[in-house]
């Protein structure tokens, strides 16, 4: 019988994290845990220890449901009490699971073996027990751990066009190095803990391990089971009991959840503001943990504003919630809401604005389930403006929200807090947004709470507008729709847009190794940092900066190559990009939006060797492309382009349609099924068009000419038009 008396930290690795993933959910997980064990004092999380908590989703790996587990585990807190917390909450899945997991005894089953060796020769050791599914190996020399997989991959169900991310991580001295493998082939990937598989096809299911290994040792991961199906919940039974299905086929509302945070703070010719940076990052974090697609910009002038605004339209499709917030200057005439971009002259009029309610409308042509509006902005008149632009006739939906920070006339304020600045309504906003209620009512809530604040009462009181009829609710889960080929599109392109550069190490002639990396603090904004990982016994001091960065950047020498993030004016936590014990420089790259070129930078190499005074250097030139949002072009003017619902594409009706040939520059473009003919001046070929997700790599052999015409004659159709922008993107067709 296992003992309930144990800690927490008793439980492996595996099943650790099994509970995480169960418990990473906004409607019985974490949050709910965090409240629940507080009936014991001494559990109880502290404010900032739950900002910590939610900060883990800004990390690739990280969970906040572990990070809890982990808290509760130094506290001693047992399991036991941890089953009594998940019965009270009536995770039902998680209590069966731990139930299983604690009463099932471990049995060796194989004992490793004395053994006879010449120096130089190979010695493998077996160990192997019964147990839970989940229990890992730790091996010792002696007293001296020799390495340890701390994470273990786990299986997955992953929708063709979707990411797939498998993770490995060891502790073993000197640091492991990883090989993985797919169907028992080595795969020709960076030797790092995670793999990543931006779009997968029905090429990539099979079986995945990882092999790790340093200069001394070896061992082996858990063999996985990655299935890939026309959509994520194909093959939900594999994953999940059918009470739990159930359960998520009831909650069910939207085919998918996309939101814009936009913040603008440096204006060119108006008063600087401090909270947009800090409310799109809360707002982009507790987003994020409700499973919304998240594109988070700062600063941006009004072609970028209004570049934004028809990339995210890209994203929404029937049944999508879309929602967008804005922070930043704002100013309303006759019910006419309008964002001021930075950089908007003194006296600016409708014209140098992007105007909301003409958002609205084509937000709702795209047959959205919810679109929900959140602006954080002043609502005082503009006198400047004349007669107010009168907009298209709207739908009657029935499914919009209004949250307006202030009512109509009045202004919005900030709240100065150290040196970190929030609006007072994303002050009140972030301790709502994560319950399970109606939109309007979780916004009621918020206006009730704001009501209750003495520094605004009488000067800031948030206004709801609002038609919606159906209990929608920013929690609500995600059911993918019928369309695969859809949700694989808009899977794509939100990736184009957030696409980091890989890891790397610098080899320099010293003998010294830096490793490079990068992280997404905003879609627009990045960190790069530097650390020194070999260091030859003869160099006595060294450091890696950065400069000469491509131009068009904007960035404040003075605040890079920065010892910790705050210095380098991040709000991202350090323990998401280096331990404490590993220490760096950090550098940020702010505008990315407005880079015309690829990113370029020279890493510089400063040290002192044992027996010399003098400092030298020694320089590295990088390039690592256009990163996360600059992909998009953001700066270039986008073409109007109609957004109604009947441009959708519907791949399964219009494959069987008759002929429709439409002339493009010099070819013709003819369809027959899923089969169309590309006829240039000199020549006839026929082009497969494969319905599924592996529609961006059967593009890849096409001429520039083919693609430049599919491309044309398919601008109507969103499905295509977002795998052939990404595949000119590549070939580097303008």
């Amino acid at each position: 019988m296992g003992d309930w008396n144990l800690s927490i930290g008793t439980l492996s690795e595996g099943a650790q994290s099994r509970l995480a993933d169960m418990l990473d959910n906004a409607k019985c997980g974490w949050r709910q845990l965090a409240n629940v064990v507080t009936e014991e004092p001494r559990f109880r999380c502290s404010e900032n220890e739950m900002t910590s908590c939610s900060l883990q989703v800004l990390s690739p790996t990280g969970s906040p449901s572990r990070y809890l587990l982990e808290k509760l585990s130094e506290r001693s807190c047992t399991l036991g009490f941890l089953l009594h917390c998940l019965k009270k909450m009536e995770h039902h899945e998680a209590v069966q699971y731990l139930t299983a997991n604690v009463m099932e005894r471990f049995q060796i089953t194989v004992q490793p073996q004395a053994q006879h060796a010449t120096e130089g020769g190979r010695v493998v050791l077996v160990c192997k027990a019964i147990g839970p599914a989940a229990m890992g190996y730790q091996w010792f020399k002696g007293k001296e751990e020799v390495m340890r997989i701390v994470r273990q991959p786990r299986p997955q169900v992953v929708a063709e066009g979707d990411s797939l991310c498998l993770d490995c991580f060891a502790e073993a001295n000197p640091p492991p190095q990883y090989q993985w493998y797919h169907n028992k082939q080595p795969m020709p990937t960076d030797k790092i803990s995670t793999l990543r598989i931006l779009c997968v096809t029905t090429a990539d299911r099979g079986m995945y391990s990882c092999r790790v290994f340093n200069l001394y040792h070896e061992v082996w991961s858990d063999q996985v089971h990655v299935k890939i199906g026309e959509s994520g919940a194909s093959n939900v039974f594999d994953v999940y009991p059918f009470s739990s299905y159930l359960n998520f086929l009831l909650f069910v509302k939207a085919t998918d959840k996309v939101a814009l945070l936009m913040g603008n703070m440096n204006y060119l010719h108006h008063r600087p503001l401090r909270a947009p940076m800090a409310d799109v990052h809360e707002m982009t974090n507790l987003l994020r943990q409700l499973d919304f697609k998240v594109v988070s910009l700062l600063d941006l002038n009004w072609q970028e504003m209004h570049s934004a605004v028809t990339e995210f339209l890209l994203l929404l499709d029937r049944g999508v919630y879309g929602l967008l917030y804005f922070a930043g200057h704002g100013y309303e005439n006759y019910g006419n809401s309008f964002m001021v971009p930075i950089d908007a002259p003194a006296s600016y009029t409708s014209e140098n604005c992007l105007w909301v309610q003409d958002v609205l409308q084509r937000m709702q042509e795209r047959e959205t389930s919810l679109n929900v509006f959140l602006l954080d902005m002043c609502r005082k008149r503009n006198l400047n403006d004349g007669v107010p632009p009168q907009p298209g006739q709207l739908k009657v939906t029935a499914n919009i929200v209004f949250g307006y920070a202030t009512c109509v006339d009045a202004e919005a304020f900030e709240v100065n807090k150290d040196d970190l600045s929030n609006g007072i309504f994303i002050n009140f906003l972030k301790q709502r947004v994560m319950e399970d209620e109606k939109v309007t009512v979780m916004l009621d809530r918020v206006a009730e709470d704001m009501g209750r604040c003495e520094i605004t009462r009488g000067r800031q009181a948030l206004e709801l507008r609002s038609n919606l009829s159906e209990r929608r609710a920013l929690t609500d889960r995600i059911q993918s729709s019928g369309c695969p080929e859809t949700t694989s599109a808009r899977n794509l392109q939100w990736a184009i847009a957030h696409v980091l550069p890989k890891s790397r190490n610098l080899q320099f002639d010293c003998g010294v190794t830096v490793q490079l990396g990068f992280a997404a603090e905003f879609s627009n904004i990045m960190i790069i940092y530097t650390r020194i990982l070999e260091n030859p016994k003869e160099i006595a001091s060294c450091s890696a900066h950065l400069t000469d960065f491509t131009e068009g950047l904007d960035m404040d020498l003075k605040m890079s190559n920065q010892e910790n993030l705050l210095d380098a004016g991040s709000l991202l936590p350090m323990e998401i990009l280096l331990p404490a014990e590993l220490p760096g420089l950090y550098t940020r790259l702010k505008g990315l939006q407005r880079l015309k070129k690829e990113l370029t930078f020279t890493v510089c190499l400063q040290y002192k060797y044992t027996n010399l005074d003098e400092e030298v250097h020694e320089r590295q030139t990088v390039t690592v492309g256009k990163p996360l949002v600059s992909k998009l072009n953001l700066h270039e003017p986008r073409l109007p382009r109609s957004y109604s619902a009947s441009s959708s594409f519907d791949l399964h009706s219009f494959s069987h349609s008759s002929s429709f040939p439409e002339e493009s520059g010099h070819c013709v473009i003819y369809s027959n099924g899923d089969k169309w003919n590309c006829r240039g001046k000199n020549k006839s070929r026929k082009i497969d068009i494969d319905p599924a997700a592996e529609l961006c790599q059967g593009l890849k052999d096409f001429t520039s000419e083919e693609l430049q015409c599919l491309r044309k004659v398919f601008r109507p159709l969103d499905f295509f038009h977002l795998f052939l922008r990404y595949n000119l993107i590549l070939k580097g067709i303008k």
